[in-house]
């Protein structure tokens, strides 16, 4: 497959800027056996039945940005990517001149960041701070709001997060999870649909499109996951029971995937780069509630794995046609799994 096949003109205006007025208030597009339907997330527990399991991630957003400067004066901005211990951490680090192993520099006028080496792209620092790291990144740090969104984060810092977030560690929202409020979840419950929860630490890699002109050159990004042995004994009910799993986000998906990946689906922690791409063979997600994804994305690659390149490609086009918000604080997509 090449990545020009999982490309689409997308009009600008079209990229949410901002979250509807509402956790809730946004449209849904359903993308099933009998074609595709224009609905509303609203109408989400219509599509679902009692013992169907809901899967959500329960990442929590850092507020990983952070300024400062150089002793010479320059600015300094740090993007964390991922908190390493107590201290240290590895990030993003733009400057005027790169940082060398040894150097220090000052964030927030307050916090003195020495710069241990190189990994890759990523900076790996220590904050010679008393307080952790999370209690730094939480008293002087910002939102890391995705770089399609223009406006600082400025009254985000809780229309940003999931209202079921609890584990720190994500530097980008799980977005489909964004869509539910507390009465949402509730109405849910109340008509047998089941809940359980995994974390995957969104990373800033989820972001960036697929460069390489053939898909399978692509080298993934590396992410964090947890699927607690609760929520694989839930799933196991789940199918006995004939119930579908319904992934919340394709963080959740990738997780599960992840923990399923010798066959078996098994409770751990663990690193994932799985990269899903058409004629991946699914083994625990049998619904999947998603987000519209960039063009020529490994997330775009991966709904059409999932719901079929024939049916996902031209409900993207249908997306536009009809304007529905794209991205990280745009509309639903309901899909349900192609037949393998």
């Amino acid at each position: 497959m090449r990545t020009d096949d999982f490309d689409f003109d997308l009009p600008e205006h079209l990229i949410a800027q901002h979250p509807p007025a509402q956790r809730g208030g946004s449209r849904l597009l359903r993308v099933g056996a009998a074609g595709l339907e224009d609905r509303s997330f609203a109408d989400l527990p219509q599509f679902l039945r009692a013992g169907d399991l809901l899967v959500l991630n329960d990442t929590r957003v850092l507020k990983a940005r952070l300024f400062g400067q150089k002793a010479t004066g320059g600015q300094v901005e740090v993007m964390v990517e991922r908190v390493l211990g107590a201290h240290e951490v590895l990030a993003k680090v733009r400057a005027s001149k790169t940082p060398k192993t040894g150097s220090s520099f000052l964030v927030a006028d307050a916090v003195t960041v020495d710069v241990l080496g190189r990994e890759d792209e990523f900076f790996h620092l220590r904050f010679a701070d008393e307080a952790p790291v999370d209690e730094i990144l939480e008293r002087h740090g910002k939102l890391p709001l995705p770089p399609y969104i223009t406006h600082s984060a400025g009254d985000d810092d809780e229309r940003y997060q999931t209202v079921f977030a609890r584990e720190q560690g994500a530097v980008a929202a799980p977005t489909a999870g964004l869509h539910f409020d507390e009465a949402m979840l509730d109405k849910l419950r109340d008509q047998g649909v089941n809940i359980a929860y995994v974390t995957l630490h969104v990373g800033a890699g989820t972001f960036q499109p697929v460069r390489a002109d053939n898909v399978a050159d692509h080298v993934m990004h590396s992410e964090r996951y947890t699927v607690p042995q609760a929520t694989v004994d839930a799933i196991n009910r789940t199918k006995t029971s004939g119930g579908r799993v319904v992934s919340v986000g394709t963080t959740s998906l990738r997780a599960l995937e992840s923990a399923a990946m010798r066959g078996e689906l098994q409770a751990g922690s663990g690193e994932t780069r799985i990269f899903i791409t058409p004629g991946y063979r699914f083994k625990v997600i049998d619904v999947l509630l998603t987000n519209f994804h960039l063009p020529r994305s490994t997330l775009l690659m991966l709904v059409c794995a999932f719901g079929s390149m024939e049916k996902l490609l031209p409900a993207y086009r249908h997306a536009v046609e009809r304007e529905y918000r794209f991205f990280s604080y745009g509309d639903a997509m309901l899909i349900e799994r192609a037949p393998d």
